[in-house]
């Protein structure tokens, strides 16, 4: 998309939408919390929310216990919100405020979790960009979970076109080194009753 800044649009919906409005809101981050179980996740173990933005899921995993948790998203907006919402909790968690394309890891992670991000990069470069970043944050024995619109959700989100995954085009795009555990089809019903196909996959770093 010629021209387009990306940064600029989610700071805009952000800015300009509540975050209980949106499409991608979930009050109950499932299947998240069961794919994170299925991946191991311990409360002590590193995990990394990749355009976690005002999701739930991290004041979720705080009550739970979860003691080494980063949120990763383009939009200072969302993380505010988020950070706002979580009060004096939010200083427990790790914000990084970075487009996932262009980001250099600092460290690893135990588990990259992703709902929702890659399928708006439609571009290869993105991609495999991102790709990379995993690569870099993700060590051998590692888990991503990996959401995103299955083949016969939504074509769009957000006023943007996304790519839309199975397991095996899912598995295509991380390429050789990451091993399917888990695959599965998830409906979520958007705040205003709308149902969107989804796919989950994790995946385990193998080499």
């Amino acid at each position: 998309m010629t021209g387009f800044d990306p940064k600029a649009h989610w700071q805009d919906v952000y800015s300009s939408k509540a975050t209980t409005a949106v499409s991608w809101y979930q009050e109950a981050p499932a299947p998240s919390l069961d794919l994170l179980q299925r991946a191991g996740a311990k409360p002590d173990v590193g995990i990394i929310d990749i355009g976690g933005g005002a999701s739930m899921l991290t004041d979720t995993l705080l009550a739970l216990g979860y003691r080494d948790l980063s949120v990763l998203d383009i939009s200072q907006s969302a993380l505010d919100a988020a950070q706002e919402r979580l009060g004096a909790a939010a200083g427990k968690v790790d914000w990084i405020v970075a487009d996932v394309t262009d980001w250099r890891p600092e460290r690893s992670y135990d588990i990259w979790h992703d709902r929702a991000a890659f399928h708006f990069l439609t571009q290869e470069s993105s991609r495999i960009a991102y790709v990379e970043r995993l690569r870099l944050a993700l060590p051998v024995g590692g888990h991503a979970i990996i959401g995103t619109f299955a083949p016969d959700g939504p074509e769009k989100c957000s006023g943007l076109t996304v790519q839309r995954y199975d397991a095996e085009s899912l598995g295509a795009e991380l390429g050789v080194g990451f091993g399917l555990i888990d695959s599965r089809r998830y409906d979520h019903v958007t705040p205003w009753g709308a149902t969107q196909h989804f796919h989950f996959g994790t995946f385990r770093r193998e080499a």
